[in-house]
């Protein structure tokens, strides 16, 4: 596997991970007050970055586009964002991280909507 491809399918692979290991820790301590940043981290870690990767590897010509670069960048900080921002959100009652991190990831997938039909129209634009 080569080009961005890879590097969604390594952030989705890492994320999962992670959603494991959390997962698994607040198994044993029966705390899951941060079930919902879990949640989180693993549907848009492991299932939307995944697909991004599956995407982009069906459609090798639009993973090699600058946008598909742009995608990568935007989609990651969303994640970095999001989740940690959720927990912040439960733990201390500070919901602006979780806020930018909505609307970084909302971003995310405007642009995944723009690659689509840009795609399934069969233009490309120079970025």
């Amino acid at each position: 596997m080569r080009g961005i491809s890879y590097w969604f399918y390594l952030v989705a692979a890492l994320s999962v991970t992670f959603g494991m290991i959390w997962g698994i820790v607040m198994a044993i301590s029966q705390d899951h007050t941060l079930s919902p940043a879990h949640a989180h981290l693993n549907l848009v870690g492991w299932v939307t970055m995944g697909l991004f990767g599956i995407y982009y590897h069906l459609v090798p010509e639009s993973g090699a586009t600058r946008l598909a670069k742009i995608h990568f960048v935007v989609a990651t900080a969303g994640l970095v964002l999001l989740a940690p921002g959720i927990a912040i959100a439960l733990l201390y009652d500070f919901e602006g991280l979780a806020a930018i991190g909505s609307l970084v990831t909302l971003a995310s997938m405007l642009i995944f909507l723009w690659t689509v039909i840009r795609d399934g129209r069969g233009r490309k634009l120079a970025f």
